[in-house]
């Protein structure tokens, strides 16, 4: 009997469905269960199993929803086994999506630049290290009614984690720092798209974001490890108008070095990789010396 005969049988499809459910009414039940026996079963099953069943959001259209309750991740409130259940639970009042990141490790993913004013107002952040995450995310666009939006996208509206005199401090900045910005931009012309003053960084210089529909750099990283080509896009570099070191650009006779160090710098916070490392060296050597 061939393949294609046996997954056209509806008694298969009726195995397949039922025996689908029983799995998946039996994990919720370790999942959801009180006894916390019960729970260490559980989270030992998705140490195992989990990058396995995220692959299903793609796969099985008709359990998305029950799937989705069932993954658990890191994130800026706890360092695992965190469902999207309990994150929309704590969610700040006025809050509308679930910001999340990803980055090749854990490690990564917590010291992120794009991290610093969700730390800075208590917002939670989903830490997303699994390989399989960027495809899940291509499957999964929301749970229980809210949209999951990266938070190193530009379109990541951060007006409203501000408050009206923030939001004032941070269009005046934004104005008196033109000619700085338009510099930038001369001189990063050939790696950024754009040049712009950010209000998500607190303690770091500057860093990268990628606009809604670009690959990210974490997911281009993955397609050329595995052979493959990213589409070619240059990512827009963010500026902490409060920084030491962006203060110092102004004016500075070394500007264009600085220029392609923080860039150089922003790149690498953000996990990526330089082109031209020996390039980069020579820079912050020549600035240390000179």
């Amino acid at each position: 009997m061939s393949r294609e005969l046996l997954q056209e049988s509806r008694d298969v499809k009726a195995i397949r469905e039922g025996s689908t459910k029983r799995v998946l009414g039996m994990l919720e039940s370790l999942a959801n269960s009180e006894d916390q026996a019960d729970k260490d079963k559980y989270a030992a099953f998705w140490t195992d199993f989990g990058q396995v069943l995220k692959e299903g959001i793609g796969e099985d259209h008709q359990n998305q929803e029950r799937l989705a309750k069932l993954f658990r991740f890191a994130s800026t409130h706890a360092d695992a086994n965190v469902s999207l259940s309990d994150y929309v639970a704590r969610m700040k009042d006025g809050q509308e999506v679930i910001y999340y990141i990803t980055a090749d490790s854990l490690a990564a993913a917590k010291h992120s630049p794009q991290l610093e004013i969700f730390r800075k107002k208590g917002i939670e952040v989903l830490l997303l290290v699994d390989r399989v995450d960027e495809w899940m995310l291509s499957h999964l666009y929301e749970f229980d009614g809210k949209t999951l939006q990266s938070v190193a996208k530009g379109a990541v509206d951060l007006g409203k984690l501000l408050d009206e005199d923030e939001k004032k401090k941070a269009d005046e900045t934004a104005e008196s720092l033109k000619p700085l910005l338009d510099k930038l931009k001369d001189a990063l012309k050939d790696r950024a798209k754009d040049v712009r003053v950010t209000t998500r960084l607190v303690d770091s210089p500057a860093c990268i974001v990628v606009e809604e529909g670009d690959v990210s750099g974490h997911l281009a990283r993955l397609l050329k490890q595995a052979g493959q080509t990213a589409p070619e896009s240059k990512p827009t570099l963010e500026i902490n108008a409060e920084h030491a070191l962006v203060k110092k650009l102004d004016g500075s006779t070394h500007f264009d070095d600085l220029a392609q160090v923080l860039f150089d710098q922003a790149v690498l916070a953000e996990g990526g990789h330089l082109e031209d490392p020996a390039a980069y060296v020579r820079r912050v050597n020549a600035l240390l010396t000179g």
